[in-house]
Order: C-alpha cells, then sequence, then structure tokens
C-alpha cells in the first residue's frame, strides 16, 4: 500500500469524529472566518454553501416513537473526501467543493495539479488560522490520485472537470473492494450547476438515527444509535 496516502488516510480518519462532533454551527463559524480571507466570489461560495448546509441538514428532527421513548433524526458527515478538480477548474468551483465536504462534517484530502498545489498549501494554512483543527484538511500531489480514490477508507470523491474524467473516476471507485464511495461530480466549471444547488450539501452526508430510552435507569440511556453510512 502507498505508505503516503496510507499515514493522509490515517491522520484524518483520527481527526473526523472530533470535527463531525463539533456540529454545524461551530463548524459554519470556523469556515465563516475562512472566508474573510477570501476573494469576494469564493467568499461568496463559502456562505452559500454553510447556508444552505444550515438550512437543510442543520436541525435534528424528533420522529414519532412510543411512549418512553425519543427517536432523533439528523445527519452526520461520511468520513474522508477526496477533492479533485481539472488543472483549469476556477478557485471558486474548488472552495464550493471543499466548504461543502467541511461544513457537512467531512475531513477532506484536496488532490490538485502541481500548479494548483500553492494555492491548496494557502487554503490550509488559512483555515488553520481560522481554527480548523489539525489534519481536517491535507494535500496530495495529483500523482497519487488513483492511489488516494482506490484506498477503500476514502468515503467519497468530489470532482470538478471534464465529463471524461469523471466517467473514469466513477468506473475506478465502482471497481474498489469495501466501502462503497459516492462521486460527486461537477462538470459545467463556467454555470457550476451541481456545486450551485442548495442541495448539493446532502451528497456530503449520511442520515442517523438515534434512539433514547428515557425511562431507563438514570434517565436518559442511549440505546441504539444507527447511520446510513459506514462509521470509521
Amino acid at each position: 500500500m502507498n505508505t503516503q496516502i496510507k499515514t493522509l488516510v490515517s491522520n484524518s480518519l483520527a481527526s473526523w469524529e472530533n470535527w463531525n462532533a463539533l456540529g454545524y454551527e461551530q463548524r459554519t463559524r470556523i469556515l465563516t472566518v475562512w472566508a474573510n480571507s477570501l476573494d469576494e466570489d469564493c467568499k461568496k461560495m463559502v456562505t452559500f454553501q454553510c447556508f444552505n448546509a444550515q438550512e437543510h441538514l442543520g436541525e435534528t428532527l424528533l420522529m414519532p416513537g412510543p411512549t418512553g421513548e425519543t427517536n432523533e433524526l439528523y445527519s452526520a458527515g461520511r468520513g474522508t473526501i477526496a477533492v479533485t478538480a481539472d488543472d483549469d477548474t476556477s478557485a471558486v468551483a474548488i472552495v464550493g467543493q471543499l466548504t461543502a465536504a467541511l461544513v457537512n462534517g467531512n475531513c477532506v484530502i484536496l488532490c490538485l495539479s502541481a500548479n494548483s498545489m500553492v494555492q491548496a498549501g494557502n487554503i490550509i494554512n488559512q483555515l488553520t488560522l481560522a481554527g480548523c483543527p489539525l489534519h481536517v484538511v491535507q494535500t496530495v500531489e495529483h500523482e497519487q490520485l488513483t492511489a488516494l480514490i482506490t484506498n477503500t477508507s476514502i468515503s467519497g470523491v468530489a470532482f470538478a472537470g471534464q465529463s471524461a474524467i469523471a466517467l473514469r473516476l466513477a468506473r475506478q471507485l465502482a471497481e474498489r473492494d469495501g466501502l462503497l464511495a459516492q462521486l460527486i461530480a461537477e462538470t459545467d466549471c463556467i454555470k457550476l450547476p451541481v456545486i450551485g444547488s442548495p442541495t448539493y450539501s446532502m451528497r456530503f452526508i449520511t442520515e442517523r438515527t438515534r434512539t433514547i430510552n428515557i425511562t431507563a435507569v438514570g434517565g436518559n440511556a442511549t440505546l441504539l444509535e444507527l447511520g446510513s453510512g459506514e462509521e470509521h
């Protein structure tokens, strides 16, 4: 196994639980501080993604249940998302992918071309200054993309670029063993109909249910917590 990728993924998964547990409000606060270091278009994209995530996913919903039991439905991050793009993809598109992944509780490994690695490094520095914890966002060279997305601990791949590359990535993910990973692809990097959708955030989460028996000894005993995605 590629040692560098293994280390990156291991660091990411070690950071994921705490980042996911921060909740939408605190993650949005960190990303909003980060947005202030970006140009106006990128700042608007961060605000757009954070608002839509809060609007559609930030609330825990109370579900029907028998007397003495509460059932809650809420969303959580999938785990580690690989974010990648063609060399000529705009910074706004990349920032949109990154924000949607992060605000919904995922860690990210940015895999960009050599020409974009300086930008990626700047992004990490700015996020760190904004309060983003260590290893929540990491980078790797584009030459390592195949090794990255074929690592079975990667929960999803967000890509912006040509349709032919999106198709190739989809095939690589389909051929993987282990955890099913979703491809979240934007192939119109001018109009951004996918990244610009108000429901884009929903592609980065898993739904979970939590059942609490409120009559148990001690008052609030959590009995069961289930998710539609695999936890790490």
